[in-house]
């Protein structure tokens, strides 16, 4: 299993980034909590990983922080989330928060999160409750990101999220400013996408 990266940042394209460790590009998929806070292009990162093999696919998952990786592999125990979902919900909303969310039973703000209907959120409140305490927030790596393109980088990860293209243009839209990056965009439509 590979539970660590440690190599030089050579691509990001939300949800996707490939790390080069000593010359092997390993493609992972990351959800946008890792993207805001990625290095620059050639630098080096270090991240949490989580190896998932299924029938047909094998699948390389990538985080900044320990606790980003606990609550992905705590989501997935819930019955009817998959990886897609439990990206969804770390791109959505931060461990604490999501923390909170279960802790108060706050069923509706957990189905604004893209792929949660109003049964699962019910689910994870049951499931994750005595599991969502204990999550910390540890720090593995961080550093700011730049982009080209930072509104159409923003509009493709939040397709990739889920969202729907009329969505994802007001989202974008709304929350973009002049001399945003991406991931200040992306952090904005998501939180508004949550009220």
């Amino acid at each position: 299993m590979i539970g660590r990266l440690k190599g030089v940042l050579v691509a990001k394209q939300p949800p996707w980034i490939v790390v080069d460790v000593g010359g092997v590009g390993y493609e992972l998929e990351a959800p946008m909590s890792t993207f805001y806070d990625l290095p620059e292009l050639g630098r080096d990162v270090t991240l949490c990983t989580h190896y998932a093999v299924k029938e047909d696919t094998v699948a390389l998952y990538a985080f900044l922080r320990e606790s980003e990786r606990a609550l992905f592999r705590a989501l997935q125990k819930v019955s009817g989330v998959g990886a897609k979902i439990a990206l969804a919900v770390l791109s959505g909303v931060s461990v604490e928060e999501f923390s909170r969310l279960v802790q108060t039973s706050d069923v509706a703000a957990l189905t604004r999160i893209p792929g949660i209907g109003k049964k699962t959120a019910e689910r994870l409140v049951v499931e994750l409750r005595d599991r969502v305490d204990g999550l910390g927030s540890g720090v593995v790596a961080s550093s700011g990101m730049t982009a080209n393109d930072p509104v159409a980088e923003a509009g493709i990860a939040l397709q990739a999220l889920g969202y729907k293209p009329a969505e994802v243009t007001r989202l974008v839209r709304d929350a973009a400013a002049p001399g945003d990056r991406a991931e200040d965009i992306i952090r904005k439509a998501l939180k508004a996408a949550l009220r």
